[in-house]
């Protein structure tokens, strides 16, 4: 398995007739592997080398945890454990990656359970947008996808992805580009199914991204979307003065019922609110695998119903739809 090697998506994306745009998408791809110039890029690199791989494996995404099976002796157990530390922090996941598991910060099973009770991926090609490390993709891929195309511009993500997939099929249908939905080359109108989980409020025009998502579908292609919202009866829209739950880069947390509107201005219709709750320290919370700050430090500690800004608490929403 080669690190960084996206042939066999491009060779996918033109024999299904999407040449030109393959051809931009694989510039493109190529440039941002070549020119990656992240600090703790060779040590993650060095890791990923070092990583044991046994003479039998198997790979599951069918329980909570994406898992990666095979035998190996006493040293190489503890070899992968540190190993696989260097990637710290695991925020998406969890993993158990031969004989360790990697308990994230989110507990991302959770979120997948609630989409998988509500929608079929069976036979679908999918686009993820903002995907991580992958943890939704491998999940959809065993649900039945065709093939799982994710883009995200961070580096720590596409080597966690990386890990997985060096011990993935070779009949990979799974791939993460290095890149953000507004570097993708516009109109591929090439997806089943487009998926917008935790992107929507890091967007200075949540309007623009919405419209990017549906000019990936094809028509009467599906939406997955998952977003921060503020629960108002009202179509309202949430705008903080400078930070919320200590991010900077949150911009709108719509109402339900704005979000409808804009989903309906950008081209959707049949939209289903799958499932509407206050997150809580349960799903996300810090780990000796993302030792960082996490849900408890951005909320009041007299009052958690509120960030420590002052603003409601993270409530968040997930939604399908369907591209007119």
């Amino acid at each position: 398995m080669k690190l960084f090697d996206r042939d066999r998506l491009f060779g996918w994306l033109r024999s299904v007739g999407s040449v030109d745009w393959a051809n931009q998408l694989e510039t493109l791809t190529h440039e941002r592997f070549t020119a990656a110039s992240h600090g703790d890029l060779p040590r993650w690199q060095q890791a990923w080398a070092a990583l044991p791989k046994p003479a039998k494996f198997e790979m599951h995404a069918i329980s909570d945890a994406v898992q990666v099976i095979g035998e190996l002796s006493e040293t190489e157990l503890v070899e992968v454990r540190e190993r696989l530390m260097e990637f710290h922090p695991w925020r998406k996941g969890p993993f158990q990656i031969l004989g360790t598991t990697i308990d994230t910060e989110w507990r991302s099973n959770l979120k997948w359970d609630r989409l998988a009770s509500a929608f079929d991926f069976t036979g679908k090609s999918v686009l993820d947008i903002g995907c991580g490390n992958g943890y939704y993709g491998w999940r959809m891929l065993a649900a039945g996808a065709q093939w799982v195309v994710g883009c995200d511009p961070t580096w720590l993500s596409i080597m966690q992805f990386e890990v997985l997939r060096k011990y993935a099929d070779a009949d990979e249908r799974h791939f993460i580009l290095p890149l953000k939905d507004t570097d993708l080359p516009p109109n591929p109108h090439r997806f089943d199914v487009v998926c917008s989980m935790g992107v929507l409020y890091h967007r200075t025009s949540p309007i623009d991204h919405l419209q990017t998502l549906a000019s990936a579908l094809k028509s009467d292609g599906e939406l997955v979307l998952e977003t921060l919202i503020v629960d108002s009866e009202h179509a309202t829209v949430l705008v903080p003065a400078d930070r919320y739950a200590k991010m900077r880069n949150v911009w709108f947390l719509p109402s339900l019922s704005m979000l409808r509107i804009w989903l309906q201005r950008t081209g959707f219709e049949e939209v289903c609110v799958v499932s509407d709750a206050l997150t809580r320290v349960s799903e996300q919370r810090g780990t000796r695998w993302m030792r960082f700050e996490s849900l408890v430090d951005f909320l009041d500690p007299s009052d958690c119903s509120r960030t420590l800004e002052g603003y409601p608490a993270p409530r968040r929403a997930l939604l399908t739809a369907r591209r007119r």
